[in-house]
């Protein structure tokens, strides 16, 4: 592991580190290199929409579109398997 050194830190600025590390129970090292890690943890990006968010927002320009739906009408026979 690598070892880092921060010279000419602000002395309000290690007050804060200092402040925010009791807040949170960790020692000033600790809470810096969290703060480090975060900052440098890339942002997930949104999850890709899914096939019918790519529809509307392709049609919900156009004003929708109204679908005639057919009536249902009786289920067919079962297959007789006993043959």
């Amino acid at each position: 592991m690598a070892v880092l050194t921060i010279r000419r830190l602000d002395d309000a600025v290690k007050a804060r580190l200092r402040i925010r590390a009791a807040q949170n129970g960790r020692s000033m090292e600790e809470e810096a290199r969290l703060i480090i890690e975060q900052g440098l943890t890339p942002v997930r990006e949104a999850p890709a929409e899914n096939l019918y968010q790519a529809i509307r927002r392709h049609i919900e320009p156009l004003g929708g579109v109204e679908l005639e739906i057919p009536p249902r009408g009786p289920g067919r026979e079962p297959p007789d398997f006993r043959e």
